[in-house]
């Protein structure tokens, strides 16, 4: 069985390589893994620590790159790639414009597409922007469905999805054990120095296309006030690359004692880290799923999610993006012991680690029975 597997971006590469290394392990299987470049420098370092066998690297990373050139510049280079290959299965993940248009290019050819980390939603196509209409577009393409929770299939087959439709946990749980080490040391030497200070440390990151402009003030004014009261935390906030989220940012947080703006660390680092914390204060999906499988509460700073299993599991509370809000929030498990244990110790709802060994059973079945007919 041919599989292909394609992705762009750095947060896909963290979830699908967990996936690959399985799709590589197996004899019955030839994996092909194509890179449309879609992040470049993010994305290689996942590929590196993972130890990944690209076949495929379309380098569509261009200055200033929109979504319309992401998606022409896809579309265009998949095409050969596709029939070069004519693989069996096109894998595509989540709700990136990468997968969005390598499942319309895979569909031109007549192709099934498996999406993973299938049937997440907030129901708003215009939140998060354009991740939701992404990821609904994907599914109406896609032949198999790998979602990561019961909610997610709930969500597909009020869709009308009832075919090949699998429950598996996130694949995100299963890169933990390639990149978390109890004994790790620290690429960011900044890290070590907060680390070896053992204040409660707060991992923050926020750079959304929605939050860009006045949320992405309002949140880092958030900072400033809890900074001012609680003198003793460390925030360590690895900042995007984007210069319109760095000019905000560093504009209001730069020589702030304690306030360690760093720029953008490798999953080892990230995960590591994120191990370490107290809380974790982000506008990222990744890290609503990634955090409480450490049992480190999450406050989301965003409007909604479309991960609401992890609110009602209450490992995640969104705060929003109103200053005031996230910091009473913040301030409640702060200072409120029993609180803050109430989500430490909520039951991660996204698995147990083996979400990738799921995927490829199923789709080893689906394909001897595709064969058999």
């Amino acid at each position: 069985m041919k599989v292909m597997s394609v992705f762009g971006t750095r947060p896909e590469a963290i979830k699908m390589c967990p996936l690959v290394k399985v799709l590589e392990s197996l004899p019955q299987i030839e994996s092909v893994v194509c890179l449309t470049g879609q992040h470049r420098e993010m994305l290689q370092q996942v590929i590196n620590i993972f130890g990944i066998k690209v076949t495929h690297n379309l380098n569509i990373m261009r200055s200033e790159q929109t979504l319309y050139t992401i998606t022409i510049d896809v579309l265009l280079k998949m095409e050969s790639i596709l029939k070069q290959e004519r693989p069996d299965i096109v894998l595509v993940h989540g709700d990136t414009t990468t997968s969005f248009i390598t499942a319309l290019a895979a569909f031109y050819q007549k192709i099934p597409v498996g999406h993973v980390e299938a049937g997440l939603r907030t129901y708003d196509k215009y939140s998060p922007f354009p991740e939701e209409m992404n990821r609904c577009l994907t599914s109406e393409i896609a032949e198999l469905h790998f979602a990561p929770t019961e909610n997610n299939k709930n969500n597909l087959q009020k869709e009308g999805k009832r075919k090949n439709v699998f429950v598996t946990g996130n694949t995100v749980i299963d890169a933990f054990s390639t990149t978390v080490h109890s004994d790790y040391r620290f690429k960011n030497a900044e890290i070590q120095k907060v680390l070896k200070r053992a204040n409660k440390i707060i991992l923050v990151t926020a750079h959304r296309r929605e939050n860009l402009g006045k949320p992405l003030v309002q949140i880092c004014d958030a900072l400033l006030s809890l900074h001012q009261s609680f003198p003793d935390l460390e925030f360590v906030y690895p900042v995007h690359l984007n210069p319109k989220v760095r000019k905000i940012v560093f504009s209001k947080l730069s020589n702030v004692e304690k306030v360690h703006l760093i720029d953008p660390i490798d999953v080892e680092d990230m995960h590591n880290l994120m191990s370490r914390s107290y809380l974790v204060m982000t506008d990222s999906g990744g890290l609503q799923e990634e955090a409480p499988a450490f049992g480190i509460p999450v406050l989301v700073l965003r409007t909604e999610t479309e991960r609401p299993e992890a609110v009602k599991a209450g490992t995640v509370r969104v705060v929003g993006i109103k200053t005031e809000d996230i910091v009473e929030q913040t301030t409640k498990l702060l200072q409120d012991s029993k609180e803050y244990q109430t989500m430490a110790h909520a039951a991660n709802p996204y698995g147990d680690g083996h979400a990738s060994e799921r995927i490829v059973k199923y789709l080893l079945h689906w394909y001897e029975n595709l064969k058999s007919k």
